[in-house]
Parts: C-alpha cells; sequence; structure tokens
C-alpha cells in the first residue's frame, strides 16, 4: 500500500470517529465536536488567524466545527455576526480552546510510550 493511501485511510478513520461532547453550562447545552477536520474546514479559520482576525477565527471555529449529537451544524454563516456581537465572548474562547485541544485515548497514549 502506498504512503498516500496510508494517510488517506487513517484520515478517513479518523473522521468517522464518533463526536466528543463538550458542555457549555452557560448556554444550557452541550455541543459535539469531531476527532478531526480537513484542511478545506480549516483553512478560512487559518487565514482569518494569518490576518490577525483572532475573534472572527474564533467565530468561523465555533460555526465549522460546534454540532448537535447527530453531527449536523447547529450554527450558520447566518450566526456570525451575533456570535461576534451578542455572545460572552469569554465563553467563545473557552468552547473554542477546548474544540482544538485533541484527547487522546488511553490506546493512543500506551502506543506512543
Amino acid at each position: 500500500m502506498s504512503v498516500l493511501k496510508n494517510a488517506t485511510g487513517h484520515f478517513k478513520d479518523k473522521l468517522a470517529g464518533g463526536l466528543r461532547k463538550i458542555t457549555v453550562p452557560e448556554w444550557k447545552s452541550d455541543i459535539y465536536v469531531k476527532s478531526a477536520y480537513s484542511f478545506a474546514t480549516e483553512q478560512n479559520i487559518i487565514k482569518l488567524q494569518s490576518e490577525g482576525k483572532t475573534v472572527e477565527a474564533l467565530v468561523e471555529t465555533l460555526i465549522a466545527k460546534a454540532m448537535d449529537p447527530e453531527g449536523n451544524a447547529i450554527f450558520s454563516k447566518a450566526d456570525k455576526i451575533t456570535l461576534m456581537t451578542e455572545v460572552d465572548p469569554n465563553v467563545i474562547i473557552r468552547v473554542c480552546a477546548d474544540m482544538n485541544t485533541p484527547i487522546d485515548t488511553l490506546e493512543d497514549i500506551g502506543k506512543n510510550s
């Protein structure tokens, strides 16, 4: 098997993995995130960060990554202004930090020991 096939197979496995729950008490809700996202998903977020638009990048992170338990997006592009102007920035920062923190499984940790 080629290296590229191994790489794409590995990533498909990560994308097919379950969702991780993040409890947001301030919103009286749980949100769900995948364990991995493609560069296509990350592209706009990375671009905004490189332009120094950190706040907008955080909001784009929420829009692109926050899901319900079935894996459906809970925010849309239409929510961007509301998220930027009417939602507690400290909560957004905390949620985005949690979204972007990889959680290794015990099996993964054991493999790396």
